[in-house]
C-alpha cells in the first residue's frame, strides 16, 4: 500500500517534468518561421503560414514565397523593390534558438543586401 503515495509522486513529477519541457521548446519546420520577425537594422519580416512572406525596411519594401526543406530555407522574391543583382533565390539554414529568436546561415545566395539582412538575429515582434 506504501507504493501508492510514491508511484502518485513519481508520476506528477514525471509529468511536470513533460510539461515544462513542452513550454520551452522551439519548433521546427515550417511553422517555426511563420510570425512577425524584427531585426537590429529595424526590417520587419512577416512569414505566413502559406510560406509567402512581407519585408519592410528602411530603404524597400519587398514580398515573395519560401521554400522549407528540413531546416533549409530558400527565399525567393516576387514583388517590390529588390536591391541590385538580388532578383534570384538565397538558400539559408536556419534554427530557432528560443521561442523568439530566429537565426539563418547563409547556405548560396548572390545578394549581398539579402545576406546582411537575413543572417543578422531575428527576435519574435
Amino acid at each position: 500500500m506504501k507504493l501508492q503515495p510514491s508511484f502518485r509522486i513519481i508520476f506528477t513529477g514525471a509529468l511536470v517534468a513533460i510539461l515544462s519541457a513542452c513550454a520551452t521548446y522551439a519548433p521546427a519546420g515550417p511553422r517555426s518561421l511563420v510570425g512577425t520577425w524584427t531585426n537590429s537594422l529595424g526590417t520587419v519580416w512577416t512569414i505566413k503560414a502559406d510560406n509567402s512572406f512581407d519585408v519592410v525596411g528602411a530603404k524597400r519594401h519587398i514580398w515573395g514565397n519560401l521554400t522549407i526543406a528540413g531546416d533549409t530555407v530558400t527565399i525567393q522574391e516576387t514583388g517590390g523593390k529588390a536591391a541590385k543583382g538580388c532578383h534570384g533565390p538565397g538558400v539559408y539554414k536556419f534554427s530557432r534558438t528560443s521561442q523568439n529568436t530566429l537565426a539563418f546561415t547563409v547556405v548560396e545566395d548572390g545578394c549581398k543586401e539579402r545576406i546582411k539582412n537575413v543572417t543578422l538575429a531575428w527576435h519574435r515582434k
